[in-house]
């Protein structure tokens, strides 16, 4: 029953991972905050919450496969595939550095529910700020003209500056697609392509957080441990493959605004039934 219990957590824990891993609200945070009230919250969490992400990106891969596979392709002979790979490239290098340099840290002192829903808060201001800031540009031909509307538009520069932007995700409920998507915006990517490139970023990114911790954190795992990250991974992988679907479909006619108001919605939420002593928030 025990076994049977920790794989419904699991299950869950995919399904929250899948849901919010590509809109602007923090799959790390809501996953400290649903393993709080699941009481899932010990050392092999933490690598089973990183570990899932990976079911996410494999829907990802699906969803843009024709483009990725062209890619491909296309990387001996063309120009424009190696020009977008080497973006890719570039704008993962960040994460990369201050992962491994401040990773640890970050993990140990600000995965904590009271952190996210704070960063929750002040995600949501900025997201508020950034749409109103994107409509007014939407609004002036001369602005919307010198928008990158395309991910093959974007310069070296353009990729660079997303991968620091996506750096700001390592503070637990900021929201990696959040910070890229948002960040991309605001430096003058329209909003498909600021998603999609947070897309493609995706890829290599959660790949390498996924392996990286696995590896680093092989000691604390074991066979018996199999199942759960194998159920994480099949349900992180179905809810993610619904939601990017879905998300692709959402941006076409509507902003982020209302990303942004569910954030300080929530994050107000749970500071509040912490100040109350309704939840018991596990750290």
């Amino acid at each position: 029953m025990d076994d049977f219990s920790l794989l419904i957590k699991g299950a869950v824990m995919g399904v929250v991972e899948g849901l919010t891993e590509f809109l602007p609200i923090s799959s790390t945070g809501h996953l400290i905050l649903a393993g709080s009230l699941l009481g899932f919250v010990d050392d092999k969490a933490k690598v089973f919450d990183i570990a899932i992400q990976t079911g996410a990106i494999f829907a990802v891969i699906l969803v843009y496969w024709e483009k990725i596979r062209a890619t491909m392709l296309a990387l001996p002979k063309e120009s424009q595939a190696q020009r977008f790979a080497f973006h890719v490239a570039i704008a993962f290098v960040p994460a990369v550095v201050l992962g491994l340099l401040f990773g640890k840290t970050i993990k140990t002192h600000l995965f904590t529910p009271l952190v996210v829903a704070t960063t929750f808060i002040a995600g949501g201001l900025v997201i508020l700020w950034a749409e109103r800031r994107q409509a007014e540009r939407d609004a002036n031909p001369l602005a919307y003209q010198q928008m990158v509307h395309s991910v093959d538009d974007m310069s070296a520069l353009d990729a660079i500056k997303v991968g620091l932007v996506q750096c700001l995700a390592m503070v637990p409920g900021t929201s990696r697609s959040g910070a890229t998507i948002i960040g991309g915006m605001v430096l003058g990517l329209s909003r498909r392509a600021a998603t999609d490139f947070s897309f493609f970023l995706a890829i290599p990114t959660l790949i390498g957080a996924g392996g990286y911790s696995l590896y680093k954190e092989r000691a604390l795992l074991s066979l018996g441990d199999a199942p759960l990250f194998a159920v994480g991974l099949l349900f992180s992988f179905l809810s993610a493959w619904l939601c990017v679907r879905w998300l692709l479909r959402f941006i076409s006619t509507h902003s982020f605004t209302g990303f942004a108001y569910y954030r300080i919605v929530f994050g107000l939420l749970v500071l509040a039934t912490d100040w109350w002593g309704l939840v018991v928030w596990a750290g």
